[in-house]
């Protein structure tokens, strides 16, 4: 924004103690003029003989003459004093917002690893300091993640483009080639292709935060979750237990829709190769519901369940079957919580597999009713 030129802070304070100091002396001054002069009487007084002052006492006048140069000389030394002391005092005081308007401008240039660290009891400046260091923080944090997810993104993005091209390279190169094997592959490339554009534009919508709340049933949707999976669970030789009291939650129901099916698809597609499981648990608490799915599979250890709401990442190898997803089911589960307020808890299960912990903040209670 442009804004016209004007006096500095540092000049404004400057001016506004040398004033205060003038009006201080002038205060002073008047009330010598009010409780001393006034009394001085304006004509000559002869003392008596006897008194021990002797000589003529003096008049208003003559204490005037004297008074106003010295008054004046006052008056121009507090002006200075004012002045000099006012600016070196408002430089002292204002010398860090000077460090956070320094550090603001690093930010807008693209330096965001700066931090003000302002030492000292806290008061307003440091609390300043340190909100912005913590903005710093999240705003540093949340560009490398998005960095770093556009590159994972167009990585990700880029296999079955290249892979189509070499598909439609061979099949140019050889027009006898079965056609009908080169269409199957490239309608699954495609495929894939386009699921993971949906899943990064839900993703997207998940982070803009554009979404209506409405009361929701957690355990509705864990309902039309399973049912919509359980041909794929079938067909992998997974049994789904559902159980749970209603969970009324409040927020979007097509995101949490999405969240829920996501926990249900992972739990089916990360499981052991035959007889696998997956339990689905809705709970009410005074304050919040829980949804928690569990599945059965291999051992995980902690380090690698902590990278499990990483974009891209398929536990222990990177799965390529028809049904192994794009690798940001949990990343959408882990956006969907966040953005509904909620917290998610993911463990591994000491005889194989992980349990998965959904925690969103009960709807308000004229909601409720």
């Amino acid at each position: 924004m442009d804004r016209a030129p004007g006096l500095s802070v540092r000049l404004k304070l400057t001016l506004s103690y040398a004033g205060f100091l003038m009006v201080a002396g002038g205060l002073l001054l008047a009330a010598v003029w009010l409780f001393l002069l006034r009394y001085v009487p304006e004509r000559a007084m002869l003392n008596n003989p006897d008194d021990q002052l002797n000589g003529v006492f003096p008049v208003r006048s003559a204490l005037l003459d004297v008074f106003a140069p010295r008054a004046a000389a006052v008056f121009a030394f507090l002006l200075v004093f004012g002045l000099v002391g006012g600016w070196l005092l408002a430089g002292r005081m204002l010398a860090p917002l000077t460090r956070i308007t320094d550090a603001t401008h690093l930010a807008t240039a693209g330096s965001l690893s700066h931090r003000i660290r302002l030492s000292g009891r806290q008061d307003e400046f440091r609390e300043l300091a340190d909100v912005f260091d913590g903005m710093l923080e999240r705003l540093e944090a949340h560009v490398a993640e998005q960095q770093r997810f556009a590159a994972n993104a167009s990585h990700e993005l880029r296999t079955p483009l290249a892979t189509s091209k070499a598909l439609l390279d061979v099949a140019r190169s050889d027009p006898a080639h079965d056609h009908g094997k080169l269409v199957d592959r490239l309608y699954a490339i495609n495929a894939r292709a386009i699921d993971l554009t949906e899943a990064l534009l839900v993703l997207s919508r998940a982070d803009q935060r554009t979404f209506t709340r409405e009361p929701v049933d957690l355990s509705l949707l864990v309902e039309e979750a399973t049912e919509t999976l359980l041909p794929l669970a079938e067909k992998r030789g997974v049994t789904i237990d559902t159980s749970g009291d209603p969970a009324p939650a409040f927020g979007s129901q097509a995101l949490l829709l999405q969240m829920t099916t996501n926990l249900v698809h992972n739990s089916i597609v990360h499981n052991l190769p035959e007889q696998g499981s997956v339990w689905v648990r809705t709970d009410t608490r005074p304050e919040s519901v829980v949804l928690t799915v569990e599945n059965s599979g291999e051992k995980l250890s902690p380090q690698l369940v902590s990278t499990l709401t990483e974009p891209f990442q398929r536990g222990t190898e990177r799965i390529r079957d028809d049904h192994a997803g794009v690798g940001l089911g949990l990343a959408i589960v882990q956006r969907i919580v966040q953005v509904h307020d909620g917290s998610l808890t993911i463990t591994p299960r000491p005889e194989g597999g992980l349990r998965i912990a959904v925690q969103l903040p009960a709807p308000p209670l004229q909601m409720a009713k």
